[in-house]
């Protein structure tokens, strides 16, 4: 799968509102036959920053959502709402959904 995780700084103004601003374009791309998950994470630290962790089943995938309609569309109309260009950091990792944590490991049984 294609793993991408993505940091947002959204100007201030617009931070409390970004998970709306935003919403047609996360819900499109969730829609996507190729979309494993599009998830939105706002920092426990910083109120104006927000982390999109987002998968896509392969490089077809990926390539059907950068070249979609609603891509494009978010691409005219979302960064009037940023501080700066988002950060991504985007890798092909060999497996389809997340795995556990084994170190965290929660035994229910005793």
């Amino acid at each position: 799968m294609i793993f991408i995780a993505a940091k947002w700084r959204i100007r201030p103004d617009d931070a409390e509102a970004w998970p709306e601003i935003s919403r047609s374009f996360s819900e499109a791309t969730r829609a996507e036959p190729g979309c494993l998950w599009f998830e939105w994470s706002r920092s426990l630290t910083d109120p104006t920053e927000y982390v999109l962790v987002e998968a896509f089943r392969d490089d077809d995938a990926a390539r059907a959502h950068v070249t979609s309609e609603h891509f494009y569309t978010a691409q005219k109309e979302l960064p009037a709402h940023l501080v700066e260009t988002p950060k991504i950091v985007n890798f092909t990792v060999p497996q389809d959904d997340w795995s556990e944590l084994g170190e965290m490991a929660v035994d229910r049984a005793g």
